[in-house]
This record gives structure tokens, sequence and C-alpha cells, in this order.
């Protein structure tokens, strides 16, 4: 999976940080990393322009979908690293829908069992 984003290091800490992965790889445009059977990465799009969910000219083109035990607790740690919550929740007492530091929206959801 690759995120697109103006400035990569940032974006990459804040996946890094909510997700416990760690950069094993990294330059100006690009940061790779790596978890347990993950990998992500991230590189600069010079005129990258995030999804304008849920309506507008640029759609979402993906999410993540993590799995939480918590609502709340899940939301509290994205937003505490940099997230938003998105002003859009369709359903917020089965998922929160929250914004990274690039504007990628995901989601935190109780639906997905943890393994």
């Amino acid at each position: 999976m690759a995120l697109d984003a103006i400035d990569p290091l940032p974006e990459a800490e804040f996946w890094r940080d909510l997700l416990g992965l760690q950069i094993i790889w990294q330059n100006d445009d690009f940061v790779a990393l790596r978890g347990a059977a993950v990998l992500i990465t991230v590189q600069r799009v010079a005129d990258h322009r995030p999804p304008d969910w849920p309506t507008g000219e640029v759609p979402k083109q993906l999410h993540l979908e993590l799995a939480v035990a918590d609502l709340d607790d899940g939301e509290r740690a994205a937003v505490a690293l940099g997230a938003t919550r998105a002003s859009a929740q369709p359903s917020p007492d089965r998922w929160r829908v929250l914004i990274d530091p690039a504007g990628h929206p995901f989601c935190v959801t109780n639906q997905i069992p943890e393994p």
C-alpha cells in the first residue's frame, strides 16, 4: 500500500506511531514503514490533492479500516497523533471516520474482530 503526500515524513510518522510500525528506509521523497505482515510506503506527489470526502471534486480513492476494541479509545489515540475527526459520521456507534495529516480518510471500527 502506498499513500501520496506533499511531505512524506510527517505522514509516515503518523502511521508509524498509530500502527506501531518502524521506518525501514527514507529520503526526502519516500518513506517505507514495516510491521508484522504490513508494508506501507509514503511517496511525495507534488500536486497531491486530498479527497473531498464525502462529497466533492476529488473522490476517496481508498481508506484503511482499523480494528479497535473501543471506539472512543481508538479515536482518541489517532487524534492525539494528528488525525482529525471527519464532519461526516455515517455510523459513529460502529465506526469513526478520521482524516490523517495528509488528508486521507480512514476508520477505526469495532466491527472487525481483532486477532
